[in-house]
């Protein structure tokens, strides 16, 4: 069934509007996004939604993220490359290369996902880049770096996940490590190369102009954000084992199951909000039980404490649950899944998901724009390109004319999609 004609709950979303007249403070700034799936195009989208004029070059059958449907729509595609333009070409064409040095020459920033050594294969190698434009900003993304023994591995964000230590930390003692069910290292990746790109952009304004190349593995982001693990071995010789949603560090700490089969998570990280619990609870004896007294100790007997916070629990809903410690000011919020989330007051009002105009649904619920800025907010301008849209208007800007655009189009040079939903 097509997902246009699957019966629908209304939604209480409010409707968003394109701002095609939208500016930021990275308006004047030309980016060359060549990168595939999801860490470039998160990295180029944060660009993009701050003014930068965003240019996807896509080889011809276009972004491998085009092809990640559900119900036969580009969800990923519509959501990642809104605010970008498309400009299609046959890479393995060295006229197609010819063209892309000349896009060079206008650009401030270049970002690939190739795998190390492919761009140099190309003819394009970073010194080749910089030499045709030298204030270039090079963003080399891939999975383990462009040196060292792994480099030339296959860099997907799963095997990433697996080597850096997040799956081994992820999950419940007696099971097996899981690996996350997002695009978590890539989204690391992309948040990490967006601060790079600034930097960088910064250190051209401040020091003379010159440009340079950033190496941004999907692998550093992900292990940088897992904290000082490498220290805690260390020093105590031994591996943080999986605890599920319980914490090593503070207790209690857990999901709890209530009683319309739902879940709440409780944090009691501090002294003074477990003993808090303990009173909303009805055991504020619990306080001075030498089991619980101490965070220490909370840590280290987490099971029966979950065992008598989560039979309190069990006999309320989840709603009055989330009400019930709110009113004793305990650190309480539910578990939601995204069914949830699209009718809760907070994400409608401040509107952390809106229905943006959408030719195949209606109506696309898009994330806002983060993070979000007082003076010079970002903005959506306009939804994600067909591939090839912006072919005519990119290449007239490096003086290709309409007579020489269309014998570049005649020989597949460059590919137009315009019926692509």
């Amino acid at each position: 069934m097509d997902a246009a004609s699957h019966d629908r709950k209304p939604s209480r979303l409010k409707a968003g509007e394109y701002c095609p007249d939208g500016r930021g403070p990275l308006d004047g700034i030309r980016v060359l996004d060549l990168s595939r799936l999801f860490a470039g195009n998160s990295l180029s989208q944060t660009l993009a939604d701050f003014g930068a004029e965003v240019i996807k070059v896509e080889p011809h059958d276009g972004d491998t993220l085009r092809g990640w449907r559900t119900a036969g729509v580009q969800t990923n595609w519509k959501l990642y490359c809104r605010n970008k333009k498309s400009v299609a070409i046959k890479f393995r064409d060295a006229r197609a290369l010819e063209l892309l040095l000349d896009m060079v020459k206008t650009a401030d920033v270049f970002i690939e996902s190739f795998r190390p050594g492919t761009l140099e294969k190309m003819g394009l190698a970073p010194q080749v880049l910089l030499e045709a434009n030298p204030r270039l900003v090079v963003v080399r993304i891939s999975g383990w770096g462009q040196e060292g023994p792994y480099s030339r591995r296959p860099g997907f964000g799963t095997l990433i996940e697996g080597m850096a230590g997040f799956a081994s930390l992820n999950g419940f003692p007696d099971r097996e490590p899981v690996l996350p069910p997002m695009y978590l290292a890539d989204a690391f990746a992309g948040s990490y190369g967006a601060t790079a790109v600034l930097i960088a952009l910064r250190s051209i304004e401040m020091g003379g102009g010159a440009g340079q190349v950033i190496d941004v593995p999907l692998l550093d982001p992900l292990f940088h954000v897992l904290g000082p693990q490498a220290a805690n071995y260390r020093l105590t010789g031994r591996v943080k084992p999986r605890a599920g949603s319980r914490s090593t560090n503070s207790g209690p700490r857990n999901v709890y199951l209530t009683r319309d089969g739902l879940y709440v998570s409780l944090s009691a990280s501090t002294q003074k909000m477990a003993e808090r619990v303990f009173c909303s609870i009805g055991r504020p004896e619990l306080a001075a039980d030498p089991r619980y007294a101490t965070n220490a100790e909370r840590v280290r007997h987490a099971a029966e404490l979950d065992a008598i916070i989560g039979e309190f629990i069990a006999q309320r809903t989840q709603a009055e649950n989330v009400a019930f410690f709110e009113a004793a000011e305990v650190t309480i919020g539910p578990v939601y899944d995204i069914s949830q989330i699209v009718d809760d007051p907070h994400f409608i009002e401040r509107e952390i998901l809106a229905d943006y105009p959408d030719e195949e649904m209606g109506a696309f619920p898009m994330h806002h724009v983060v993070p979000r800025l007082s003076r010079t907010p970002g903005s959506i301008r306009t939804p994600a390109p067909r591939l090839g849209e912006h072919n005519r208007q990119v290449l007239a800007e490096i003086g290709i004319d309409d007579a020489r655009y269309q014998a570049l189009l005649d020989s597949g040079v460059v590919v137009e999609d315009k019926d692509e939903p």
